[in-house]
């Protein structure tokens, strides 16, 4: 066989572990400029390598990396959450899930609640045509903007239902309003577990006040003036209304996303 035209099986283990290791590390590492390893960023690499005398086809490169279920040229995001009770946290918001069944069987809701905020508001300048035989519907290619809105939703687990609530802002007070209306929707509950992330408008002093309300407890603003204080108000398993948040950086356990 040529130097240079070696098949399938011809590199030794060491070198087939030389591709997997480089695939592995940063470009930086073997100064090269790209972000990312290419196929035929890793060939060179592996020639530039002095106890290579062989080169390495893309295609066996290619075969190496796909038995080792190695993809170097894709990218994702990820987001480490440092709570320390992330678990306990986690563990607890998700027994709800299960429980949210038996738990609307006995007159108990498990809602889960978020906002969505900067959705465009556009319009057309002109009206649809609808189709016609022979002739497809016709939209306008312009647009109008009429600015941006929130979109604050609940989910309720057990049913699948969703109430939202939509307007330009997502403040304290459009958060509570919410609440509100949503409590409004199920005056005949026993309870309700409330799912909700830890965004500073979901444990303002506005929301603790509506909660006292809908609890029918008594609101002591002056109990209420720090963060911990109005979320061990809000998480009060004695409340007919109990808050639930899921742990730092762990929204995605929020169904309602």
């Amino acid at each position: 066989m040529l130097r240079g035209q070696v098949g399938r099986g011809v590199f030794p283990p060491l070198q087939r572990l030389d591709v997997i290791s480089i695939a592995s590390s940063t470009t930086t590492e073997h100064e090269q400029t790209q972000t990312r390893w290419a196929i035929d960023d890793l060939a060179a690499a592996m020639i530039n390598r002095a106890h290579h005398d062989q080169a390495m086809s893309r295609s066996t490169i290619w075969r190496i990396l796909d038995e080792a279920d190695l993809k170097p040229h894709r990218s994702v995001y990820w987001l480490n959450s440092h709570d320390p009770d992330f678990d306990a946290k986690a563990h607890a918001i998700c027994q709800l899930y299960l429980k949210a069944p038996r738990m609307y069987e006995q007159g108990r809701l498990l809602i889960c609640s978020d906002e969505k905020t900067g959705m465009q508001a556009l319009g057309r300048p002109e009206p649809t045509q609808p189709a016609q035989p022979g002739k497809p519907e016709k939209r306008e290619n312009d647009y109008i903007r009429h600015g941006t809105r929130a979109l604050i939703a609940s989910f309720v687990v057990a049913t699948g239902e969703v109430i939202g609530d939509l307007g330009p802002t997502r403040t304290s007070i459009d958060f509570a309003t919410h609440l509100e209306h949503v409590a409004a929707q199920f005056p005949e509950i026993q309870g309700c577990d409330w799912v909700v992330d830890n965004l500073n408008t979901h444990w303002s002093l506005d929301v603790c006040r509506v909660i006292a309300e809908l609890c029918r407890v008594p609101f002591v603003e002056m109990e209420l003036r720090t963060g911990s204080q109005r979320r061990a108000f809000l998480t009060n398993p004695n409340h007919k209304y109990v808050f639930h948040f899921t742990p730092t950086h762990g929204s995605w356990l929020n169904q309602v996303e």
